[in-house]
């Protein structure tokens, strides 16, 4: 018997790993003699670094780089086990976390620490990278970014523009002349979940700029301002973001990254999926655990259960969930390739216990589904 054991993140309870190491040790209490296969995953948002450095045997590495505040910042990213791909997650360098609430300024936050990430990953010769967007303080475009990649963006003086969303107004012109020429070797795949445009009601500023920070006055400034950097991405570099889905992630990282990087939006799951080489893990697999936080309707809508899921149905291999709590309509999961569904809490229980015991409960949940298989000679 082979099971493949491939959770994401149990949100403030337990990684990937940790999950993955409470299911494995429940089941071999009971069936001792499987093979058992961890991949820790990730849906391209928090944890996606570290699924993919402990999957492929990588290393995380630690990078002092500009807050989105404009302070130094103790960042991080990954380099996968062949050392050919670094794995970034934009929070770690730009996100509303390191921003006390107080503080919190889309007008001024920028995204210059996420472009020297990617420009420390470059320089250990790295030829793929992998970008998670969400969890950002910043609306500033990936401007910030692009400049600490050796663009420039220069106001009608010829001077650069200073950083932030409320700068971007003063685009005169923009050059990537000195745009560093690594890029151009590069695979870039970016993990956007989102499908916001640019600009415009549904756009980077209107959707997300509240929660960092942003006035209704603020909002409709910050909206503005990326509609003048679209139409100077336009006729400086010939590209038309504004409307493409998934240019609005993260303050319009999106655009930027799509701007200046040529890269490739994809569902983050799918990204993982194919980094981890997931399929390949699954190859003659009995059984497939996976499983999060929360199960719900929205876990349909590009979540890890279903990516998982979808993969495992492939080679027509079962599938049990784990979920932290079951939340509406959690049964439609049963429609997309999960073909049992649990939750870890045994009992009614304050939330502090259930996050405090996460662990303790995956293990004492997983050992009783081995009973089952057992009792039924499966």
């Amino acid at each position: 018997m082979k099971i493949v054991i491939a959770p994401d993140s149990f949100k403030e309870s337990m990684s990937a790993l940790a999950a993955a190491n409470a299911i494995e040790n429940g089941f071999k209490k009971i069936i001792p003699e499987a093979t058992y296969v961890k991949v820790p995953m990730a849906d391209g948002g928090e944890g996606t670094v570290q699924s993919l450095v402990v999957t492929t045997n990588g290393k995380i590495i630690s990078e002092t780089v500009t807050g989105p505040a404009g302070y130094p910042v103790e960042a991080f990213y990954g380099i996968t086990g062949d050392g050919k791909t670094a794995v970034i997650e934009m929070a770690a360098a730009s996100g509303l976390h390191l921003v006390q609430y107080e503080n919190r300024n889309p007008l001024t936050a920028t995204t210059k620490g996420t472009g020297e990430l990617i420009l420390a990953a470059l320089n250990l010769g790295v030829k793929h990278l992998i970008i998670g967007l969400g969890g950002s303080a910043t609306n500033d475009g990936g401007a910030g970014m692009a400049q600490a990649l050796g663009a420039s963006l220069l106001d009608s003086n010829g001077v650069p523009i200073d950083f932030g969303g409320g700068e971007l107004n003063k685009i005169h012109s923009i050059d990537t002349t000195n745009l560093d020429p690594r890029l151009q070797q590069v695979q870039v795949d970016v993990a956007c979940d989102v499908d916001n445009p640019l600009i415009g009601d549904h756009g980077a500023s209107a959707v997300f700029g509240q929660q960092k920070g942003a006035t209704d006055k603020m909002i409709a400034t910050l909206d503005q301002n990326l509609t003048h950097y679209a139409q100077m991405l336009q006729r400086d570099l010939d590209k038309d973001v504004e409307t493409i889905p998934g240019s609005g992630a993260a303050g319009g990282l999106g655009a930027g990254l799509l701007a200046f990087l040529e890269a490739d939006l994809k569902r983050g799951i799918d990204i993982v999926i194919d980094a981890v080489d997931l399929e390949e893990h699954m190859e003659h697999a009995t059984l497939v655990i996976t499983g999060e936080g929360k199960i719900d309707k929205q876990t349909i809508y590009g979540k890890t259960p279903i990516g998982v899921a979808k993969i495992a149905k492939k080679q027509h291999i079962p599938v049990i969930g784990l979920a932290g709590s079951l939340g509406e309509d959690y049964q439609v999961v049963h429609d997309h390739g999960i073909d049992a569904l649990y939750s870890i809490v045994p009992s009614a229980v304050s939330l502090e216990t259930a996050l405090t015991n996460a662990e303790q409960f995956t293990e004492q949940l997983a050992e009783n589904i081995a009973r089952t298989i057992k009792v039924l000679g499966l």
